[in-house]
C-alpha cells in the first residue's frame, strides 16, 4: 500500500479517542481527568463498593465501519481502584476494502488495581479490523481483564467467511514484557477450521489476571466446571499472570466461564468480594 493510499484510508472513516484519569481522593477513587474526540464517551461514573470507580464506556453511534479508528487510554493513579465495562457488544461492520481499528493503552501505576470487563465485540462476515489491548503495570499494579470476540453472527446464521482480523494483548510491568498474544485471522484460511486451530468454533476470549497468581489455576477450573459441548475452557499459570482461554459457539458461555472466574480471581488478588456492574443484569 502506498503512502497516499494510507493517508485516504485513515481519513475514510470517524475517529474516535477518549483519554481517562482515575485517582484516589481520600476513600474513593474518582475520575479525574476526562478528554474525547468523535464518537466515544463514558456515562457518569458508579461508586457502589469502597475504594472502586465503575465507569461504563459508550459508542453511541453502535458500530465500526471500515477506516473508523478508537482509541481509548486510561491512567489508573496510585492506589486508585477501576472498573471498566460497556453496555452493549461492540460490532465491526463489514468493509469495502479500508480496515477499522481498535487501541486500548491502560496504564496502571504503583498500587492501582484495573478490571477491564467489556463486552463482546463482534466481527460480522467481510469486516476488516485490527485490534490491540496494551497494559503497561507499574511495581505492585494489579490488572483483571477480558475480551470475547464473535466471528460473524452465529444466531443469525451469518459465518465469517470473508474478512481479516489482527487481534494483540499485550501485558508488560515497569518495561518488561510478562505476556504477548497475537491473533492474525484471515477468514477461509485452514487454521480457522482445523483442530489445531479454531476448530470452526466462532467464538474465542482471554481473560488475563496479573498480580500474585500463584496457586489459583486449580481454584479457577473447579469454578468454572466442566466443559459445555463443543466448547473448551483452559487455565495456564505463568510466573505474575494467569490465563483463561475459551473457544466455543456461545458469547453467552464464554461470559459465564470468565465471570465464574473473576469471582474467584478478584478476592484472591484484589481482596474485594465480587460486586458485579448493575449494567450486567439490565
Amino acid at each position: 500500500m502506498t503512502a497516499g493510499a494510507r493517508v485516504r484510508e485513515a481519513e475514510s472513516g470517524w475517529l474516535g479517542s477518549l483519554t481517562l484519569g482515575f485517582e484516589r481522593r481520600g476513600e474513593r477513587s474518582v475520575l479525574a481527568e476526562r478528554r474525547h474526540r468523535g464518537p466515544l464517551l463514558v456515562q457518569r461514573t458508579f461508586h457502589p463498593e469502597p475504594g472502586v470507580c465503575h465507569a461504563y464506556l459508550l459508542h453511541p453511534p453502535g458500530g465500526v465501519v471500515g477506516g473508523d479508528r478508537l482509541r481509548l487510554q486510561v491512567r489508573a493513579a496510585d492506589r486508585s481502584g477501576v472498573l471498566l465495562t460497556a453496555p452493549a457488544a461492540g460490532k465491526f461492520y463489514r468493509s469495502a476494502g479500508p480496515t477499522a481499528s481498535q487501541a486500548v493503552r491502560l496504564e496502571l501505576e504503583a498500587g492501582a488495581a484495573l478490571e477491564w470487563l467489556p463486552q463482546e465485540n463482534i466481527v460480522f462476515d467481510g469486516a476488516r479490523v485490527e485490534s490491540g489491548t496494551r497494559v503497561e503495570l507499574a511495581g505492585g499494579a494489579r490488572f483483571l481483564g477480558w475480551e470475547i470476540t464473535c466471528l460473524g453472527r452465529p444466531a443469525a446464521g451469518e459465518a465469517f467467511t470473508r474478512g481479516r482480523l489482527r487481534q494483540r494483548l499485550e501485558l508488560w510491568r515497569n518495561g518488561r514484557p510478562l505476556y504477548l498474544e497475537r491473533l492474525d485471522l484471515e477468514a477461509g484460511t485452514p487454521f480457522q477450521s482445523a483442530a489445531w486451530g479454531l476448530r470452526g468454533a466462532p467464538v474465542i476470549g482471554s481473560f488475563a489476571a496479573v498480580g500474585n497468581v500463584a496457586g489459583l489455576d486449580r481454584s479457577v477450573r473447579e469454578a468454572v466446571g466442566a466443559d459445555a459441548p463443543g466448547d473448551l475452557f483452559t487455565v495456564t499459570q505463568l510466573e505474575e499472570v494467569l490465563v483463561c482461554r475459551y473457544l466455543g459457539g456461545s458469547t453467552a458461555r464464554a461470559r459465564r466461564c470468565f465471570e465464574a472466574a473473576w469471582r474467584v480471581l478478584r478476592p484472591a488478588l484484589l481482596g474485594r468480594p465480587a460486586c458485579a456492574p448493575r449494567i450486567w443484569n439490565t
